[in-house]
């Protein structure tokens, strides 16, 4: 289930920087602030909103965060930088506001509900913190989300990293985000480093906790896509499947708009 991506990527590339460009023009912004967090997909979405020309703000957010997310976080900014004088950078430490949180909301004995809640939390208060700095420099929130994250199996924490303005790599694969992201010349540390979402305080990555590649995930959405079921399958390939679908369902609620009760007043 390996993919290799066939995109073509100068022309994808600039299809997006015009798309970020025109959007902020016509919303009469400054520009875009991104949270960095030392993985491919803020790397390539920084990259993109600084090609446009606009001013972009990446914002490091670091609560408890494992050191090698913060070091390529870091190293990235610090090329990007360099590359683009557009780019600027502020870090804003997160870890006192977070135990603050922690020491006002009461306990629970659900141990996994309690991390889950407190990740989510972690992810919430960075979505705060960048509408607040949108907020005094007039900038947009660009989200970093691919199309398996956001479409496929809802990886991401609803009003945390999902509460953006805008979604340049949304349309793009987790394999074509790669493929862009070697185009625009990302760190190797990064590109190489394994998919994680930084949300627990350690390494832990995306696939131990999705319990799949997002190669193999990339590969159930297409198929389920064309209408496959999890009988047209068997050994990993079903099992993958079967870890999607349940995903998808379970997280319908984050892809899906939000439920409105509506009144018949006749």
């Amino acid at each position: 289930m390996s993919k290799k991506s066939t995109l073509q990527v100068e022309k994808v590339t600039l299809h997006i920087v015009n798309w970020l460009k025109e959007y902020a023009e016509n919303a009469k912004v400054n520009g875009f602030v991104v949270g960095i967090s030392g993985g491919v997909d803020s790397a390539v979405t920084s990259t993109l909103c600084a090609q446009t020309g606009l001013s972009v703000l990446c914002l490091e957010m670091p609560i408890h965060q494992a050191e090698s997310h913060v070091s390529r976080g870091k190293e990235h900014i610090e090329q990007l930088k360099k590359r683009f004088l557009n780019v600027n950078s502020i870090e804003v430490n997160l870890t006192p506001v977070f135990e603050d949180f922690k020491k006002q909301v009461p306990d629970s004995n659900d141990i996994h509900k309690l991390h889950l809640s407190l990740a989510n939390t972690r992810a919430r208060l960075r979505m705060t913190t960048l509408y607040y700095f949108a907020g005094i420099h007039g900038l947009l929130v660009a989200g970093t989300g691919n199309k398996v994250e956001d479409f496929g199996v809802g990886f991401y924490t609803k009003y945390g990293d999902g509460g953006v303005d805008l979604s340049p790599i949304a349309d793009l694969m987790k394999s074509e985000v790669y493929a862009l992201g070697t185009f625009l010349k990302v760190p190797d540390s990064i590109l190489n480093a394994d998919p994680s979402d930084g949300l627990f305080g350690d390494a832990r990555t995306d696939e131990q906790q999705l319990g799949a590649s997002y190669d193999e995930l990339e590969w159930a959405m297409e198929e389920d896509e064309l209408g496959k079921t999890a009988a047209d399958f068997s050994g990993r390939e079903k099992e993958v499947f079967e870890i999607y679908k349940h995903l998808n369902k379970t997280n319908q609620h984050k892809m899906n708009p939000i439920p409105i009760c509506l009144v018949n007043r006749n």
